[in-house]
């Protein structure tokens, strides 16, 4: 198991479901994959309507009543949320909405480290970002982590070390130390650390030995649209694309069809509904319909990258290889609560463009794959076209 500072595991499973996904039901620039594009005004009436609003009334009402005698409002909101069977809900610290927003936006608080944890349960930094505070403390791939603030960190979860060195149980900001106690060899250390705001890179492009372009996106943040744009844009003649969506966990609902523009000449790229309206998100015109393209995915592609790849799926665009996604496919909209935590609470689903739902079920590839997708990946691409 392997991580970065980027993502964290949540501290109480209450806020699970949401936390560990980090990009998939933030509401962010006005649309993520948890708050579709719309003005958010509730429009509807019926069942669905009543349903959903009377979930967010129960969670409000316990946060109020708790907070007139004194209570925790978020502690009360998490309570209410774990009895109403949403599996999608969530509920955040105002510090944690704000990290969450960040990220969408290409940005996070951390350190700079990538680390995993071996077999022993030892904690190894495997990759440092360049530029960051772990890189300017001299710390280097190879290295063994310790200790965070004091706290022994082997035998954990990485993604608890992940949150110890984000400072998630504080709300740590950009500029508050963390320490980091370290080990190379014989030698061992103490290096106290300034958190940073960091950016992220989360689309990257390499050249595959059979000539494909290779596009990975790891979270539809702000900006990708245009980047994967550029990536093709770029790409020589007649290049086939792997796009590949493996381990993407969401992120903005704008980003994702933003890609689906770059693939497609106009047209529907899902429905969904916000408490029974039914609304539609559709592609620009002009995208680049020659190229041959293949759509990587497997069982962590969640949320606004089913989104894409439905669509390009149910358009005839590219052949999905790997396994079934994740299954995500349900829209959240955030409530402020009287402390200033916020709270996420499903109030519809979207469909692909054919009209399938994904919630719960997933896509299947139409080349289902475990062992050396990225192979079979390259394989069917070079069947639809002569990348160059």
């Amino acid at each position: 198991m392997s991580g970065r500072d980027l993502f964290c595991q949540p501290r109480r499973f209450g806020r699970g479901a949401a936390l560990t996904l980090v990009f998939a039901s933030v509401l962010a620039a006005g649309a993520a994959t948890g708050a579709l594009p719309g003005d958010g005004r509730r429009t509807a009436s019926g069942p669905a309507r009543e349903a959903s609003a009377g979930h967010s009334e129960q969670v409000t009402r316990a946060a109020e009543e708790a907070a007139a005698v004194g209570k925790s409002p978020m502690e009360a909101a998490e309570r209410a949320v774990s009895r109403s069977g949403d599996r999608w809900a969530a509920v955040y610290s105002a510090g944690e909405y704000e990290e969450f927003e960040e990220s969408l936006d290409g940005r996070y608080t951390g350190v700079g480290l990538w680390a995993r944890r071996d077999a022993q349960g030892r904690i190894e930094v495997t990759e440092v970002r360049p530029g960051s505070p772990a890189a300017g403390a001299g710390i280097r791939a190879g290295d063994r982590l310790r200790s965070v603030d004091g706290q022994e960190v082997d035998g954990r979860p990485v993604t608890e070390v992940v949150s110890l060195l984000r400072g998630d149980a504080t709300d740590a900001a950009a500029g508050t130390t963390v320490t980091l106690g370290l080990e190379r060899g014989t030698r061992a250390w103490r290096e106290t650390l300034r958190r940073a705001l960091l950016s992220t890179d989360s689309v990257t492009v390499r050249r595959a030995s059979g000539g494909a372009v290779v596009i990975k996106i790891s979270a539809f943040t702000k900006g990708v649209g245009s980047a994967v744009r550029s990536a093709v844009r770029a790409a020589p003649a007649g290049a086939g694309i792997v796009l590949d969506l493996r381990g993407n966990s969401g992120g903005l609902v704008a980003e994702a069809t933003a890609t689906a523009s770059v693939f497609l000449d106009g047209g529907l790229v899902a429905t969904y509904d916000v408490d029974g309206a039914q609304r539609a998100l559709h592609a620009d015109l002009g995208g680049d319909t020659d190229r041959p393209l293949v759509a990587l995915v497997d069982g962590g592609t969640m949320s606004a990258a089913e989104l894409l790849t439905g669509a390009l799926q149910d358009r005839g665009r590219a052949v999905v290889v790997g396994s079934r996604t994740f299954g995500k496919g349900s829209v959240q909209m955030p409530s402020e609560l009287p402390d200033g935590s916020v709270a996420e609470l499903t109030v519809g689903h979207y469909r692909t463009p054919s009209g399938r739902a994904v919630d719960g079920t997933g896509i299947t590839p139409d080349l289902e794959v475990t062992d050396g997708a990225l192979e079979r990946a390259e394989t069917v691409l070079g069947g639809l076209g002569d990348p160059s």
